[in-house]
């Protein structure tokens, strides 16, 4: 017999067992016919029982991809510690790099010299803006942009985050989000908590809203007014700098200014690049641990 005859009649042999094998599933688990039931009621139970049969199977497959998809998110991306939501305060890093980071909610009297220094020396930052500051300071807010740093959300009004409702928190990021949006085209993307307080449902809220929650590992301690020198040294012999650090300073306080020129010098004498954080922060496939720091999964 010819090989290519063989293998088609072995072919239908198979395909004949194996709907012989379905009919007799379906044999089992078919409705039974009930005695005196017509054929035309015996093939609409039929068709009933199938479609209940694919709607159950749908909504067992949704159920499926929920967790699947669930799982898979919560695998990639986790800011939860012990049941504690953590905003990222620096990142694991064998590149010696750290963001350096301008809170902006308060005066402009020294931004544009801040960005003649950030440009002499080449470097992108991050600056944190509050609702008011964008209003009170549009033209900087674009110069700010214009000059590759990037724009971050520092809420609508400075307020205790942790002390607000979900909708008020809500609020309070989105009306800064869609000025900034309105004046620069820019969608913001990383927060950060007025006086860095926070609970769960603030590193949620932003979450939901398409934000990563920033803290810092370094405090300039700008705001304290100690002086130039003391910033300075307060961030460069800080004892948590290193690889990946976030760094926080206030564009509008005293001497913050005429420390930069220097702090730059001494941070790249210490082998440092200096990043904008959205540079330094992994966006997807990371955890982070009780020090909130930041690390690729």
């Amino acid at each position: 017999m010819n090989q290519y005859l063989e293998k088609y009649i072995r072919r239908g042999r198979k395909k004949e067992k194996t709907n012989r094998g379905v009919k007799e599933l379906l044999r089992g688990i078919l409705p039974e016919r009930k005695e005196g039931q017509s054929g035309e009621e015996y093939a609409k139970q039929r068709m009933l029982w199938g479609l209940k049969c694919g709607v159950y199977a749908l909504a067992m497959l949704a159920v499926v991809r929920g967790v699947l998809v669930t799982a898979k998110a919560n695998i990639s991306v986790s800011n939860s510690v012990n049941g504690k939501e953590l905003p990222i305060y620096c990142v694991e890093t064998a590149e010696p790099k750290v963001a350096l980071t301008f809170d902006a909610a308060w005066g402009n009297e020294d931004t544009a010299k801040i960005l003649e220094i950030l440009k002499k020396h080449d470097v992108h930052v991050t600056f944190f803006m509050t609702g008011g500051w964008v209003e009170s300071y549009p033209d900087d807010v674009r110069a700010i942009l214009a000059a590759g740093h990037d724009l971050g959300n520092h809420s609508e009004n400075h307020k205790n985050m942790s002390q607000l409702s979900d909708d008020v928190k809500k609020d309070e990021l989105m009306k800064v989000h869609e000025k900034v949006r309105d004046l620069t085209g820019y969608e913001m993307f990383l927060f950060r908590p007025p006086y860095g307080d926070y609970d769960n449902a603030v590193v949620n809220v932003a979450k939901d809203c398409g934000y990563f929650a920033i803290q810092w590992d370094v405090d300039s301690l700008d705001w304290k007014d100690y002086g130039v020198d003391s910033i300075i040294k307060t961030v460069t012999e800080h004892k948590h700098l290193g690889n990946g650090s976030i760094i926080l300073c206030h564009n509008g306080a005293k001497f913050t200014a005429q420390a930069l020129d220097t702090l730059i010098t001494k941070l790249k004498d210490k082998g440092y690049t200096i990043v904008p954080v959205s540079e330094l922060i992994y966006r997807d496939k990371y955890h982070l641990n009780h020090e909130g720091r930041q690390i690729k999964n």
